[in-house]
C-alpha cells in the first residue's frame, strides 16, 4: 500500500465534552469517533501522508484486523483518499432540462398600509398606489405550477405582499379555486402567508383558519424595539395595534402553528428578550431571526461587532433549546430547528434554497421573479405566466451557481449546508445573484459547529427528541 492522506475538504471534527465528532461534509453525516478512528486521524494530522509503515504505530493500541477495517470504512466515506483514488469534491456542474415547481409565490399587492423602515421590497408603495394581482394572472401562476410539475402529492401557494391581506378578495379567490383543483387532481395544496397582521380581523382569522392558511407574523419584539422601525405610513409606532392583533389571533387560530418572523436591524440585537417576549410572553409556537447585513439602505444593515453579538445570542438562546430538549421539551427557536433539521435529515444542498428550481415568484403583472424577494427589483425577468418560464436564462442562473469551482465555497466544510448564501443578499451586496456572499462566513461556520454540537449532545442524552420534536415540525 502506498501513502494515504486525509481529504480535508470532506471532514469537519468537533469535541463535544469527552468525545470527538466527525461532520462528514459530503452528506452532512454526524458520527462519533471511536478511539481507533481518533488515533488514525491524529496520526494523518501529524504525519500528513501515511502509509503501511506509519499504520503499523497504532498496533501498539489496535488490532491489524481493526485499523484496516477502520481505514476501508474512512476511504468509503472519501474521507480518507487511497493512492489511485482520485476523490471529486464537489459534483460536476450539471445542466439543468426541468424545474419541479412545487411552490408558487403571489405577490398580490404592493401597497402595504405600514412603512417599515427597512423594508427591501423595490416595488413597496402605500395602499392608495398599491398594485394588485389579477384573478386571471394569479390562476395562471398556479396553472404554470401544475404545467411545469405534474403528478406531484403535495404543492404550496404562498401569499406576499405589500401587505397580502390587503387583497384578500383575491387570496379568498384564489383559495377557493386551488381547493376544486387541486382535488380534482388527488392533490394536496398548502396555502401561507406572511403578515402585519394588523389588518387581521375576528371574522378573518376564522375564515383562514377554516382553510389551514399557514400565518408568520412579522413583529420585532417587545415595544420600543418594535416601533423603532415597523411604524405606519405617518410615521407612528404599531405595537399596540399589533400586539392585540396577535393575542386574537393565538386566541382563536388553531389548524396550524403560528410562527413569528424578527428582523434584526442595527441597534436591534437582543435576541434573547426579543425571543422571550414574543415565545414566552405573546405566545407565538416558533420565533425565527433574520439579520440584515445586505440591505438597500446602509444605517440599517447591522455592523460587524452587532453581527457578533447576534450570533452570540443565538447560542445563548440555543443553549436553553439543548438544555429544554433533554428534559423532552421543544424550545419555539426556529433558527435552531432549522439546523438540527438539515443535520437529522443529512440534507445536502447544492443550492442555498429551492428558488429558481421549486419556487419561483409571480409579480402583480404576471412577471417571473427568482423569489419574492426579487419582485420590483431591477434584476431581469425569467419570462411570465402567460408564455411561461425562461428556461434557458433560469438555466443558466442556477448552473452558474451549482458551479462552485474558484469560490471560497469550493471547500467549504459548510457548503452543504450554506451553498454560498441567500441569493438576495448577493445581489444587494455585489450586484450578481450568481455570486456567493462572504461577509459573515466565519460566523456561519461558528453557528453549524455549535450546532454539530448540539445535535451530539442532544443524541446523546435524548435522542427520541428528533422523532418527537424535530420530524413532525416540518409536517407542521
Amino acid at each position: 500500500m502506498g501513502a494515504m492522506r486525509l481529504v480535508e475538504p470532506n471532514l469537519h471534527r468537533v469535541d463535544v465534552h469527552s468525545r470527538q465528532m466527525l461532520f462528514h461534509i459530503p452528506t452532512s453525516g454526524l458520527f462519533e469517533l471511536d478511539a481507533l478512528s481518533r488515533d488514525l486521524l491524529a496520526l494523518f494530522d501529524r504525519e500528513g501522508s501515511v502509509d503501511e509503515t506509519a499504520l503499523q504505530t497504532l498496533e501498539l493500541r489496535h488490532s491489524k484486523g481493526d485499523i484496516r477495517d477502520t481505514v476501508e470504512e474512512l476511504r468509503q466515506l472519501e474521507v480518507i483518499e487511497a493512492p489511485g483514488q482520485a476523490v471529486q469534491i464537489n459534483p460536476d456542474p450539471v445542466k439543468i432540462k426541468r424545474f419541479p415547481l412545487t411552490t408558487v409565490v403571489l405577490n398580490v399587492n404592493t401597497g402595504c398600509n405600514l412603512s417599515c423602515t427597512y423594508c427591501y421590497k423595490e416595488d413597496l408603495t402605500t395602499p392608495s398606489k398599491g398594485q394588485k394581482m389579477a384573478l386571471n394572472t394569479a390562476l395562471s401562476s398556479v396553472e404554470m405550477l401544475l404545467k411545469e410539475s405534474p403528478g406531484q402529492p403535495r404543492y404550496n401557494v404562498v401569499f406576499f405582499g405589500g401587505e397580502p391581506l390587503s387583497n384578500m378578495a383575491l387570496i379568498r379567490d384564489v383559495v377557493g379555486y386551488c381547493e376544486e383543483r387541486f382535488a380534482t387532481l388527488d392533490a394536496d395544496v398548502d396555502f401561507t402567508l406572511t403578515t402585519n397582521a394588523t389588518l387581521l380581523t375576528e371574522k378573518l382569522v376564522d375564515w383562514l383558519d377554516e382553510h389551514r392558511v399557514g400565518i408568520t407574523v412579522s413583529m420585532d419584539g417587545p415595544k420600543a424595539m418594535h416601533d423603532k422601525n415597523r411604524i405606519t405610513v405617518g410615521g407612528q409606532g404599531t405595537y399596540d395595534v399589533v400586539k392585540r392583533k396577535v393575542e386574537m389571533l393565538l386566541a382563536r387560530y388553531r389548524s396550524r402553528p403560528v410562527g413569528c418572523r424578527v428582523t434584526l436591524t442595527r441597534g436591534i440585537t437582543d435576541v434573547e428578550a426579543i425571543f422571550d417576549h414574543l415565545y414566552h410572553e405573546l405566545g407565538f409556537t416558533e420565533v425565527g431571526f433574520g439579520p440584515v447585513t445586505a440591505g438597500d439602505i446602509a444605517a440599517y444593515n447591522l455592523t460587524d461587532g452587532e453581527l457578533k453579538e447576534v450570533f452570540a445570542g443565538m447560542q445563548r438562546l440555543g443553549e436553553r433549546y439543548i438544555d429544554s430538549a433533554i428534559a423532552g421539551r421543544s424550545l419555539g427557536f426556529g433558527n435552531m430547528h432549522q439546523l438540527l433539521t438539515d443535520m437529522h435529515e443529512g440534507n445536502k444542498k447544492l443550492l442555498p434554497c429551492g428558488a429558481g428550481v421549486g419556487l419561483l415568484a409571480v409579480d402583480h403583472q404576471g412577471g417571473i421573479n427568482l423569489c419574492q424577494r426579487f419582485t420590483g427589483s431591477d434584476m431581469p425577468l425569467f419570462g411570465d405566466v402567460d408564455h411561461g418560464i425562461d428556461k434557458p436564462r433560469l438555466a443558466e442562473f442556477v448552473e452558474a451557481r451549482l458551479d462552485r469551482s474558484g469560490t471560497g465555497c469550493e471547500t467549504c466544510r459548510i457548503r452543504n449546508l450554506c451553498s454560498g448564501g441567500c441569493y438576495h443578499e448577493s445581489y444587494a451586496k455585489v450586484g450578481d445573484a450568481t455570486q456567493p456572499t462572504y461577509h459573515y462566513c466565519d460566523l456561519m461556520r461558528d453557528w453549524v459547529d455549535f450546532g454539530i454540537a448540539a445535535y451530539s449532545r442532544i443524541l446523546h442524552d435524548n435522542p427520541s427528541f428528533f422523532a418527537t420534536h424535530v420530524s413532525p415540525r416540518r409536517s407542521a
